[in-house]
């Protein structure tokens, strides 16, 4: 016996054992046939072909492949004739044979806690304990789109929450669950929202990332303690030897993703958005593999110039650029699978899949990316993937390469037989004589597709027929039916009979003049426009840059500066800047002392002023999905740092109002908020670029109505505290908490490593880490205030625990307490004549900040708005108009003093050499309303530029205009109507994710 009879007989012993546990009704089926694929040209993998090969298989497996082969006698043969064979595609992303997620009722009442009953974890987005497995169904309606599409298997999960559980691997036969369910427990599944989920926590993506972060924390705590027994931690503790998929729904996510990876040691694959060519440095840095959607945006609407013009820049550019994504990814390679998750539309799967293919991504990265990637990464190789002896008999049969103009005849799963289009072998395109007493000798063209032809007749109309062809009968007729016609096709003929509009009857015969020569449907005759890459901008919007501006050297000369130190206003002078600091000040500074070898620029500044750059030490801008956590009084353990959003376009006006940096704060939503980010406003940069390195740590704290929840609505009477009576206790019982904490890890950090081995370390808490570096001088507070008896409540707190308030944030009734303040080394960023917006700040005076510097408070005013944060240089103004203040010390209240306020005076703030050169050029005096800034710098980096910024607005226009007029060529006839955005711009009191 041969070793291919062999195989035949293993396959068959082994397809009757795996079902004699089921009992049958009737006689047992034991035929188990051989099918033969004869003359076909067969991809068993990417960038492995066999022409008019021939692929065995038996069963649900694959026997044998190759270009000669002996067939057995018993098998059945399909001859292919030329078609394609690949493997069947595989999807990491799906929820394919679940149970549908539903949203629960609407409660305006607001819901803390879990109403899930169980062990369980105290959030219900956190839910590891799902596994797909269990609640699996075949799913006989949806498979049809994945089969359509190419694929074989899926891998699938529950799309909810936060720590979603285990996904399972499964086969699209319609076999039984049991046989379809191929990896039981496959990946282990994550995300940064929390579902359907009616519980309050989180209500940030900064809440969320805490949440992941502390759920990492607390199993391993779990692990070594025997008091509790949680299934959640449990489960999760076991999903961590799958693999472990992230899901994001932003490119900024990625940064965020890999943070979290780099902290607990998990190597991720990420889920991402299709925007990975936005943040293709980030998205390599992660190293990561990554799977990524087909979601190309449809071309918008663009025949009305006004509604036209609601189209940000942004989105235009992305459209363009979206199909070049897979490309990127494979041009830097970045390990990627594809699914067919995302869209909106399923049939647009292999549409947009030969697009990119004709934009340039190669076949072999495409099919790698759909077969062998997927497989490799949920160590599923040795079963599906490729077509070789012994893995499942998974495989599409195609008309033609299926990444150019291939259709989908057959999708075979587990050697099962799926049709998907009937094969058209007869091909009736053509162009013809069309003949009948009616017509005599009318050209009338078949085009189209060999199984989808398109029929136009332009005696009857314009546009073309309905068609509809079986082997070689065709029915074409007008929209209107007018005229209807059937017709059988021989050697070049059609003959048939139609019926006009009368219900007249005619014979017709048509005859083929010549053939009809499909092209690639991607042609395009502008050769410009299909070679085109987009070029991706720093951001890719509106003013960003097409390089990333870097530091010069560069003489000042003949400027009024504003020096912030004892030398006060310099008239006439110089400034040397260079790699990013301050060189020289002074007069009649010559260059060529400082730059013997290097080149330099000199501007004259001669009827200018030059100024230290503003510090905004409150503001909110730049902040990614939600600017508080509310959903407890205390959220000391999320980040702002964590949600940075680079691509927010106030950054870019804030520039072009001289401001240069900025403290991100958390909202005042609770009386102990989130920690701070600070950051200069390096547009274009990533997000942990634009933080400032070995900045101290700052945290939001709050008092007054917000944090009592007063004007919350008449339902939000559930979180404490209700009161500001309360208030005061969570800061005394969060810090007693902390103190407790602080004291079990000094106890633990001292016991030697045997006694440490004995005694298991105390949970690690985020939130009291925080608190405890408050404790220790490592973290500062900026409080939002406004009441003059609250703030004394603070002060008195921190006094009595043993930690100073840093600054008091707004700080509106600062002037009734200014000595205390001072008393207590409390500093001040307060408004400079904001008041009567509501009820606590009734008191409010536009003299508040003269008073309270004139008191030895040192004094800021910050924004607290991003239009406000762009002209900040007028609100410290009017510190001279209302308060008398000098014009040099209103000024540090914009830069300097904030700048003290965060701990960074010594290298910002002020024009001092060896300081950070963050400076601004301004037309006249910065306090002047009539002051325009001519140019920013940040790090000696030219950021903003009034002359630039007119050619930035002329590129733009020019850019929006090309690829609206690419857009109106669009072929695709299913456009997005285009709506108004708006534009959400954060305060202190906004509670919940955009």
């Amino acid at each position: 016996m041969n070793i291919a009879r062999i195989i035949i007989v293993l396959a068959l012993v082994n397809q009757v054992l795996a079902q004699e546990n089921f009992p049958v009704n009737g006689v047992l089926e034991t035929f188990d046939p051989i099918y033969a694929f004869t003359n076909a040209n067969i991809i068993s993998s990417p960038g492995v072909e066999f022409k008019n090969s021939t692929l065995l298989i038996q069963g649900e497996k694959i026997l044998a492949l190759d270009t000669q082969l002996n067939i057995p006698k018993e098998a059945i043969i399909y001859d292919l004739d030329g078609d394609y064979i690949y493997p069947s595609f595989i999807d990491l992303y799906s929820n394919y044979g679940l149970p549908e997620i539903k949203q629960g009722e609407y409660n305006y009442r607001p819901q803390y806690k879990s109403r899930k009953k169980g062990a369980y974890h105290w959030n219900e987005a956190i839910h590891p304990e799902v596994n797909a497995s269990e609640v699996f169904k075949t799913d006989m309606k949806n498979k049809d789109s994945y089969l359509a599409n190419g694929f074989g298997a899926v891998l699938t999960h529950v799309k909810d929450g936060i720590l979603r559980g285990s996904g399972t691997l499964v086969s699209l036969s319609t076999k039984s669950d049991h046989e379809n369910i191929l990896i039981k427990n496959c990946a282990a599944f994550y995300s940064f929202k929390k579902g359907v989920s009616k519980q309050k926590s989180p209500t940030s993506l900064m809440g969320s990332i805490a949440l992941v972060r502390q759920t990492f924390l607390d199993a391993e705590w779990y692990k070594s303690q025997k008091k509790q027994v949680n299934l959640s931690y449990e489960a999760f503790i076991n999903q961590q030897s799958l693999p472990q998929i992230f899901a994001i729904n932003d490119e900024l996510d990625y940064s965020r993703v890999y943070k979290i990876a780099d902290e607990f040691e998990v190597d991720f694959i990420i889920k991402g958005n299709g925007k990975e060519y936005l943040r293709i440095d980030e998205v390599i840095n992660t190293e990561c593999p990554i799977i990524i959607p087909l979601n190309f945006p449809n071309a918008y609407d663009v025949t009305n110039p006004e509604v036209a013009d609601w189209l940000s820049l942004q989105k235009l550019k992305n459209w363009e650029s979206a199909a070049y994504n897979p490309i990127i990814l494979a041009e830097n390679n970045i390990d990627f699978c594809i699914t067919a998750a995302d869209l909106k539309d399923s049939k647009k799967f292999l549409t947009n899949l030969q697009f990119s293919v004709a934009k340039g991504l190669t076949k072999k990265d495409a099919l790698a990316s759909l077969t062998t990637t997927p497989s490799f990464l949920i160590g599923a190789g040795n079963i599906i993937g490729t077509l070789e002896k012994g893995k499942l008999a998974n495989f599409i049969i195609t008309s033609d390469d299926i990444f150019v103009n291939g259709e989908v005849y057959e999708n075979w799963v587990l050697g099962q037989q799926h049709i998907v289009k009937k094969k058209q072998r007869i091909d009736v395109r053509g162009y013809y004589n069309f003949k009948s007493e009616e017509f005599k000798n009318k050209p009338i063209i078949i085009k189209g597709s060999i199984s989808d032809p398109e029929v136009i007749f332009y005696e009857i109309d314009s546009i073309s027929l309905i068609a509809n062809l079986s082997e070689n009968n065709l029915n074409f007729s007008s929209i209107d039916g007018s005229f209807r016609a059937i017709g059988k096709f021989r050697k070049g003929i059609i003959n048939g009979r139609y019926q006009n509009q009368n219900g007249k009857y005619y014979n017709f015969d048509m005859h083929m003049d010549s053939v009809f020569i499909e092209k690639n449907k991607y042609e395009n005759t502008n050769s410009n426009i299909t070679n085109y890459r987009p070029i991706v901008w720093f951001p890719n919007k509106a003013y960003g840059f097409e390089q990333l501006p870097i530091s010069k050297n560069i003489l000042f000369k003949n400027a009024t500066i504003w020096t912030n130190e004892d030398s006060g206003i310099l008239y006439n002078s110089d400034l040397i800047i260079s790699k990013g600091k301050i060189l020289a000040v002074g007069d009649l500074l010559n260059p060529l002392d400082y730059f013997k070898d290097e080149a330099f620029e000199t501007i004259d500044a001669s009827t200018m002023h030059l100024t230290s750059g503003i510090i905004d030490e409150h503001s909110h801008i730049a902040i990614s999905r939600g600017v508080n956590e509310a959903s407890k009084s205390s959220s000391a353990e999320v980040r702002i740092g964590d949600v940075i959003n680079p691509n927010d376009h106030n950054i870019y006006r804030q520039l072009s109002g001289g401001t240069v940096a900025a403290q991100l704060l958390h909202g005042s939503a609770n009386p102990i908020g989130g920690q701070s980010a600070i950051i200069k406003l390096r547009w274009g940069a990533n997000a942990e670029e634009m933080k400032i390195k070995n900045a101290d740590g700052f945290i939001k704290f709050a008092l007054g109505e917000n944090v009592k929840q007063s004007n919350w609505g008449d339902y939000e009477n559930e979180r404490f505290p209700q009161t500001r009576m309360g208030v005061e206790q969570v800061f005394y019982d969060a810090f007693y908490k902390a103190k407790e904490y602080q004291k079990k890890w000094e106890y633990y950090n001292s016991l030697t490593i045997k006694d440490r081995k004995k005694n298991p370390p105390p949970r690690e808490d985020l939130e009291l880490n925080a608190l405890v570096e408050i404790l220790s001088s490592e973290r500062f507070i900026t409080c939002h205030s406004y009441v003059q008896s609250e703030i004394n409540m603070l002060m008195h707190v921190a006094d009595s625990l043993g930690f100073t308030i840093n600054t008091f944030t707004h700080i509106l009734e600062g002037y009734k307490i200014a000595k205390k303040m001072k008393e207590h080394q409390a500093g001040a960023s307060t408004f400079s004549d904001w008041w009567a917006y509501k009820f606590e700040v009734n008191d409010a005076i536009p003299y508040n900040a003269t008073i309270l510097n004139n008191a030895g408070v040192i004094t800021a005013i910050n924004s607290d708005d991003a239009e406000m944060g762009r002209r900040l240089n007028h609100e410290a103004a009017k510190a001279v108009k209302y308060g008398g203040t000098t014009q040099e010390a209103a000024w540090k209240m914009v830069t300097l003093n904030p700048a003290k306020l965060l701990h960074l005076d010594d290298q910002m703030g002020s024009i001092k050499i060896g300081k950070d050169a963050d400076i601004v050029l301004w037309s006249k005096n910065p306090l002047s309303i009539y002051a325009k800034v001519v140019q920013t710098y940040v790090d000696g980096k030219l950021m903003f530029d009034e002359k630039i910024n007119e050619q930035l607005q002329s590129r733009d226009r020019q850019e929006r205009m090309r690829i609206l007029k690419l857009m109106s060529v669009d072929k695709n006839k299913k456009k997005q109507s285009i709506k108004p955005e708006l534009e959400k711009l954060y305060h202190c009191d906004d509670r919940d994710e955009e």
